[in-house]
Parts: C-alpha cells; structure tokens; sequence
C-alpha cells in the first residue's frame, strides 16, 4: 500500500428525518429534493480527488444508493455491513426525544433497546474496515453510506475508541478522507461539501499526488 491509496467516507444527502435529526437506520428513506441537490454537487469534489481506479461500496439503503448515482459514482457492491447504526426502539425519534425517557442520552454512551450496542458496531467498523484495507494496495475505495456509523469507521481508522466518534461532525451530503502519512493513519479532510451548495465555498481537497 502507498500513500496514493486512500479511503474515502460519503454521507448520504439530506431526507426528511435527517433534516430534523430524527434517528434513521433501516427506515428506507428517499433524498429530500434539497438531499438530490447535496448529491449532485459532490461530482465537483470527486472530480478534483482524483480518485485512482476507485472500487465504490455502499449501503444498501436507497438514500446511499441514490446519492453514490447522483454523484457520478458506480457502485461495484452494496454492504450490508455499511447500513446505519440500528437505533431500536428509538428508530425515528430526535435526541430530545429520547432523553425525555432517558436523560443524557448518546448513541455513544448509552444502550438503545433492542437496538445495535457499541460492540456490535464496534466490530462491524472493523470488519468494514479490514475488507477496506484489503483492496487499498491497488485502488482507491469509496464507501458511501450514513452519519453515526460513517463517524465509527473514522475513528475506528484512526485506531481510536468508539466513543471519539461524538467529536466529529459528519454534515449530509459529504466527504472525508482518510489516509497515510507515513506509517500512520490519518485524516485528510473532514466533512467536505460542495460550494456549488452553498455550503463551504473555497474548500480544497487533497488531490493524488502524480505518479
């Protein structure tokens, strides 16, 4: 593996749900027309990363699937290992929500009845990121898929606890890189989004280096 070889995270655009922070997992979601939007707009930045020979895998939620199209990308696989975090019992419900029935409460912190624990995503970051691992040494791998457990592969890649993934805001319809400097693993650029959006006019991303 060399340092040309990174692993790229997309967030799905934006639905209803996600625009007003209820929970989604397996509720099956479309793109808000504002979300097809966010997608369109990640052909920009994709365009300007020069991605070497990406291998593109995504959840096989149709609001991953949808923005990974909208974005130009060609999805060799869907993962099933890629879905969101299974909230339980708290599907479809905001934060304020939830802590009415249990104050202070985290996806990060707290268990969510008959949901995923933090072992279980714990170990489904890793294995995602092991089969990651295994196809870096000759492409690029894109992996499009949802905010909490988007946020699990990153710290996961850093080699950190689960439990850092609060400290990192994962806005919909983004990108961010994950990469080598030396022997480390690093992040490039954290939740980069289109300006043709509105969003973060002025952004550079890291491009490959030439050959």
């Amino acid at each position: 593996m060399t340092a040309k070889n990174r692993l790229v995270l997309i967030r799905h655009g934006e639905t209803e749900w996600s625009r007003i922070g209820r929970h989604t997992s397996v509720t099956d979601l479309p793109l808000l027309p504002l979300g097809q939007t966010q997608a369109q707009g990640l052909k920009g930045p994709l365009e300007q990363l020069q991605l070497r020979d990406p291998l593109v895998y995504s959840s096989p939620r149709k609001r991953a699937l949808h923005t990974a199209e909208l974005a130009g990308l060609t999805v060799n696989e869907t993962w099933n290992d890629l879905a969101e975090w299974n909230y339980g019992e708290y599907e479809g419900l905001t934060t304020h929500q939830i802590r009415m029935m249990e104050p202070d409460w985290s996806v990060w912190t707290h268990p969510s009845p008959d949901g995923e624990s933090e072992e279980d995503v714990l170990h489904r970051a890793d294995q995602v990121i092991r089969e990651a691992v295994s196809r870096l040494a000759y492409h690029d791998v894109v992996l499009v898929g949802h905010g909490h457990f988007s946020r699990a592969l990153l710290v996961r890649w850093l080699e950190q606890p689960l439990m850092l993934g609060r400290r990192f805001a994962f806005p919909a319809a983004s990108i961010t890189v994950l990469g080598h400097e030396h022997d480390l693993r690093v992040v490039e650029c954290l939740g980069v989004r289109s300006a043709q959006t509105g969003y973060m006019d002025g952004v550079s991303l890291p491009v490959a280096p030439m050959a």
